[in-house]
């Protein structure tokens, strides 16, 4: 029974993330805005456990790490159309940078369904600590509607973790999941030549 927790961690952010898309469209209130926050964060401790204990449990296999993928996906991509409804005047003060980012993430699914016909799985370092900067971001807007310098530092992190993943995808020799970084890639390429 345990080795199913982290697919059902992965469905509950899932859930979270649709449910905080559904409070976004109704009369934000403060209690609101806290519930979006409760489920942000919520969805951020699955998103960390239930990749720790898949590999602690010998579960974490390539399914289950592109169904993280995807869920992840689709998790912030309905808390960014929450916050768009919820708080309209921010995202037209600040369309482009959003719309660079959201286009870089677009563009690395691109490259690895082009390169390899699969969603990417890569888990970097970078892209965590992106994560984890996004959602301090998010949190800030639920709360208040601003974030300032910390949504800056989200949107030049989130750019550079990008062409990270794109620069990991152009690399590899073949699909894998769970690549830490770039001079991991490069390792991981070079062994392959060797071999």
């Amino acid at each position: 029974m345990h080795c199913k927790i982290p697919v059902i961690l992965v469905y509950a952010r899932l859930v979270m993330g649709l449910g905080a898309l559904g409070i976004c469209q109704l009369q934000p209130t403060p209690v609101l805005c806290f519930v979006l926050v409760a489920l942000l964060l919520s969805g951020l401790i699955t998103d960390i456990f239930d990749g720790i204990l898949a590999r602690r449990w010998g579960v974490a296999t390539p399914k289950l790490r592109r169904l993280d993928s995807t869920v992840d996906l689709i998790f912030w991509l309905c808390l960014l159309l929450g916050i768009i409804s919820l708080r309209p005047a921010f995202l037209a003060a600040n369309a482009w940078p959003i719309g660079v980012v959201v286009g870089l993430e677009a563009l690395t699914y691109a490259v690895s369904y082009v390169r390899f016909r699969k969603e990417i799985a890569l888990h970097t370092f970078f892209a965590k600590g992106w994560t984890l900067l996004l959602a301090a971001t998010l949190v800030q807007l639920f709360l208040n509607g601003k974030a300032g310098l910390l949504f800056w530092a989200c949107v030049y992190a989130g750019i550079l973790s990008r062409l990270e993943i794109i620069a990991i995808l152009c690399t590899l020799p073949a699909w894998a999941t769970d690549i830490p970084s770039l001079y991991h890639a490069v390792q991981l390429r070079q062994r392959k030549r060797l071999s």
